[in-house]
């Protein structure tokens, strides 16, 4: 008989992990809203649970706790009843960011960025050549060196010459050392719009990437009100905006000063921040001023931006903000360091910042 018949569709009962699998997805994004604050989300989830019902009867909020607890995810204060992340979850929410953001990748074993470029190197290639004096010994070919002996000298009495050794050619391999500036001032969560949460799902996301696919690169952070300082991956998900100015400078120098630090070629600041340098310390003491761009304080941001350039260090600017006064302060900066600037909207933020960090691996040894 042609054609199709049509009948009822009953759709699969879901399996319960395949609830609490649904259920995490949505808590990992407001773990990340709420600066790693369980009791916070998990109040609400609850809201949001009443409102829209995504639990039911066979599994509800309660089941999803526990299950939270029993797989690891969180743990619970025995003396306070403090509920906290466990590590296992901030690499979850890390993992989250990564797929959210820049899309499932595939690990690999070995994480480098392949250039055109061979010769001294730390990978085995295919190619192979005559030894040369100082070559090191254990890049000999000895399966190649051992068949030229026989070819040259016979089988009979083995005899090995310098001129029958082969050398396996390595390949070179490009490593970058970034550093990632993230703006926690004020302005990050001022005039009813969340930046600082897109920018540390981008760090997020960066450093999972970067752990996972290039491990050889290099990745530091550092966040940057009045002062700046430096913080772990596994900090990242309790990153809040405070009650800060903008000290660029201060940012700036400390990352300069990590790099410094770093023994490859390949360095790269990327700055992430909604608004001008508005603070400069000056011994034990802070220079403020939020109106306008004071001149005192650019000049030093732009000299700083001036040794980065003779130190061959590149800052990408990803200003998040649209005022024009603050985009001619950024093409400025841009061009004294001879960088690049992104004008973008919360959500190309993570995509501009994967482009140019692939960009940056093409970069010889």
């Amino acid at each position: 008989m042609l054609g199709h018949r049509f009948r009822k569709y009953t759709p699969k009962e879901q399996q319960p992990n395949a609830d609490f699998q649904r259920l995490l997805s949505i808590f990992l994004q407001l773990l990340t809203l709420t600066s790693g604050d369980v009791a916070q989300a998990l109040d609400l989830m609850s809201r949001l649970d009443k409102q829209y019902g995504f639990t039911s009867d066979n599994y509800g909020m309660g089941d999803f706790i526990e299950d939270l607890k029993s797989k690891g995810y969180i743990q619970e204060n025995p003396v306070n009843g403090n509920i906290t992340l466990t590590p296992k979850m901030e690499i979850a929410i890390r993992r989250s960011a990564l797929e959210e953001i820049f899309g499932k990748l595939k690990k690999t074993r070995t994480g480098n960025h392949q250039t055109t470029f061979s010769g001294i190197g730390d990978e085995l290639g295919v190619d192979r050549r005559e030894f040369q004096f100082g070559d090191d010994l254990d890049k000999i070919s000895l399966t190649d060196s051992i068949r030229n002996a026989h070819i040259n000298h016979g089988i009979q009495d083995f005899q090995l010459f310098e001129n029958d050794l082969e050398i396996i050619e390595t390949e070179s391999k490009a490593q970058t050392s970034t550093v990632l500036m993230i703006d926690i001032s004020h302005s990050m969560i001022l005039y009813g719009e969340d930046r600082i949460t897109p920018a540390k799902k981008v760090a997020m996301a960066l450093a999972e990437l970067i752990t996972t696919k290039y491990p050889k690169d290099t990745l530091d952070i550092i966040v940057f009100g009045n002062d700046a300082w430096q913080i772990q991956i596994k900090d990242l998900p309790y990153l809040e905006a405070g009650p800060y100015h903008t000290n660029t400078v201060a940012g700036l120098e400390l990352a300069m000063d990590i790099l410094r630090r770093r023994k490859n070629p390949n360095k790269q600041i990327f700055m992430i921040t909604d608004g001008k340098p508005t603070c400069l310390k000056i011994g034990l003491k802070y220079y403020k001023n939020s109106f306008g761009i004071d001149r005192k304080i650019l000049k030093k941001t732009l000299t700083l931006a001036a040794q980065c350039r003779k130190l061959k260090i590149p800052i990408t600017t990803f200003m998040i903000a649209s005022d024009p006064y603050l985009r001619e302060f950024v093409r400025e900066f841009t061009a004294v360091n001879n960088g690049k600037a992104y004008y973008s909207n919360l959500k190309e933020l993570g995509n501009f910042i994967f482009e140019d960090f692939q960009r940056n691996k093409r970069k010889r040894l």
